[in-house]
């Protein structure tokens, strides 16, 4: 963790080089330094790693509260903890209100400061797992907030936007049975809140088993298991959410004939990945597509509400480790020969 301090008193920087000397040989931390807020956004400007910040509030040329505003515009992400005397309280109160996320008080109590950092680190942390899961899984573009959009750099959109490549992995598509229905007779907000209840608990689950939801179709989901065991990993989230779906008794006042089931395939193997879409419109979906996925989407298709649906050499694959029931063969377009498929059943 690179942290930056900024402070005119020389001993400053000499005392928590001394307190933390243990921490910066184990490269647990590392600090640089700057004597005013003008040289602290220069650091910061050749240092983007930086991710916490340690400043003093009077200072010459740029003070703290000033360098404070100046780093919520450019680097929203970089954490703020303002080191003043008890004595600045109103200017301590001022920090605190304009986004510094903690402070504390000269003489440095080196304990206390320790404390305070290790905190602050650890925020830092969550939001860093928190804008990773978003943008993994495709929803930056309907959540995307400004500061976050500074965040991600052009060169790092323009590298993403020619990153092509075959993948081995696995595609599911889960979709609600007998949703369309409901769709048609009743309000759209009763509609929206319903299918956002069945989403919610099918991203928990894909999410739990490191799946990455590729896109929401209508009713249904698509989402892109890979890494090891990628395949077991689809299976064990597509009978998750069965099993928590099953739990929803009476999910829409006035309507228990409507009790909610997936239809769900799931198919393993090598498939395209890249940005796909319109340049003209500027609209690209980092998505996947070819053989596999299609399959994966026939097998959905040809489910009953709550089957669970594999082809044969999937169930070669994971047989040892879930119970399947062999149930026909499926005419799949674009192949010569029907697919042999299973149904998972726990």
């Amino acid at each position: 963790m690179k942290i930056l301090v900024v402070d005119d008193e020389s001993d400053l920087q000499i005392l928590i080089k001394q307190k933390f000397r243990k921490q910066i040989r184990e490269n647990k931390y590392e600090f640089v330094f700057a004597a005013n807020g003008r040289e602290a956004l220069e650091v910061m400007d050749t240092n983007p790693d930086i991710s916490l910040v340690l400043s003093d509030i009077n200072m010459p040329e740029m003070d703290g509260l000033t360098l404070l505003i100046k780093i919520n515009e450019n680097n929203p992400l970089v954490k703020v903890v303002m080191v003043s005397a008890y004595g600045d309280m109103e200017n301590i109160r001022t920090a605190m209100n304009r986004g510094a996320f903690d402070f504390v008080c000269k003489p440095v109590n080196f304990d206390d400061l320790e404390v305070t950092m290790e905190k602050t680190i650890r925020h830092i942390e969550q939001i860093r797992q928190t804008f990773n899961a978003i943008r993994e899984n495709n929803i930056l573009r309907m959540y995307v907030d400004d500061s976050v959009l500074k965040f991600m750099s052009r060169q790092e959109f323009e590298q993403s936007i020619v990153s092509n490549e075959i993948i081995t992995a696995t595609a599911i598509f889960m979709d609600i049975c007998g949703f369309t229905a409901i769709s048609e007779k009743e309000k759209p907000d009763v509609v929206v809140k319903l299918i956002n209840k069945y989403f919610d608990i099918m991203v928990k689950e894909i999410i739990a088993q490191n799946g990455i939801v590729d896109k929401f179709m209508g009713d249904a989901i698509m989402a892109i298991f890979k890494g090891d065991y990628h395949l077991d990993r689809a299976i064990e989230a597509a009978l998750r959410v069965r099993e928590e779906i099953n739990k929803i008794s009476e999910p829409l006042e006035g309507r228990s004939d409507f009790i909610p089931k997936l239809a769900t395939g799931i198919k393993s193997g090598e498939m395209v990945s890249g940005n796909i879409g319109s340049v003209t419109l500027k609209r690209l979906d980092y998505t996947v597509i070819g053989d596999t996925v299609n399959t994966a989407q026939r097998l959905q298709s040809s489910a009953r509400p709550g089957q669970i649906l594999i082809a044969h050499d999937d169930y070669l694959t994971i047989r040892e480790s879930f119970e399947c029931n062999e149930v026909g063969t499926l005419k799949v377009k674009n192949k010569s020969t029907e697919l042999k498929v299973y149904e998972v059943l726990g």
